[in-house]
């Protein structure tokens, strides 16, 4: 799995995106009621370029989930108290508790990416966290923790484009600065640290999504379905009936209207 594999040309109608999205969003509604009531635990990763529309997907993940059982963390640059202390413990601090689904916008992939292309991490260091990384996702499944990894490329040119649409947007102008067209001079190395990434991180208990994203609609289909085969694997998500005596005590309260 490499990024120079993908089909960059896939797309979905409009037709087909309504269908799609209408199916995923009653899905997720399900998947949500079900950690609900089992007490189950889920941690999605959203890693990918800028403007590849990783908050995009999240949102319209989100906005059919009671925040009491999603917890969403943009994850930037650590800070000074971070950077005393392993890397990783950050993240412990953020994993969820029973009844919850952590959704991570970045994650502790930063170690062997954006720390590794520009330097912030020697390199015996980051290639020490692939194998650190793949103990700390493997723990977690092994405590019964869902895992979903999803990563979403776009090309320089596409990049280029959104980024014209968010600068010429007073209300998404915020998303975009300096790094961003800095982060471009270093494309082929970002590309080969997420080749290294996936080949040493694609796990059976954790396995990879490699999204084409230059059309956003085919994006957020592809990556939300993967997301929700992941978070519904072995879990029944059949509707929990109405607490004992609930229905009767309805009743009791419309005979007195």
């Amino acid at each position: 799995m490499r990024l120079d594999d993908l089909d960059m040309t896939a797309r979905i109608d409009d037709h087909a995106y309504d269908r799609a999205m209408a199916k995923l969003l009653t899905r997720f509604e399900a998947i949500h009621q079900a950690y609900l009531h089992h007490g189950s635990q889920g941690v999605v990763v959203f890693e990918g370029w800028d403007a590849a529309g990783k908050g995009g997907a999240i949102r319209r993940m989100s906005s059919v989930m009671d925040p009491r059982g999603l917890k969403v963390w943009p994850i930037g640059a650590p800070s000074e108290a971070d950077r005393s202390r392993h890397y990783l413990a950050r993240f412990f601090e953020r994993l969820p508790q029973d009844k919850e689904i952590a959704v991570f916008d970045r994650s502790w992939y930063g170690r062997v990416l954006v720390e590794r292309v520009e330097g912030f991490t020697e390199e015996k260091d980051w290639r020490r966290a692939y194998g650190e990384i793949d103990a700390f996702e493997k723990m977690l499944a092994d405590a019964g923790t869902r895992i979903a990894k999803v990563f979403l490329y776009i090309d320089p040119d596409e990049q280029l484009k959104r980024f014209e649409k968010r600068l010429a947007d007073p209300l998404k102008r915020w998303k975009l600065t300096y790094e961003d067209f800095r982060n471009r001079e270093k494309w082929d190395q970002y590309v080969a640290a997420v080749n290294d990434m996936l080949a040493r991180t694609d796990t059976a208990h954790a396995p990879w999504h490699v999204v084409p994203a230059n059309q956003k609609k085919y994006a957020r289909v592809s990556a939300l379905s993967h997301v929700a085969d992941r978070l519904s694997e072995g879990i029944d998500l059949t509707p929990p009936p109405p607490e004992p005596g609930l229905e009767e005590r309805f009743r009791e309260e419309m005979a007195k209207g």
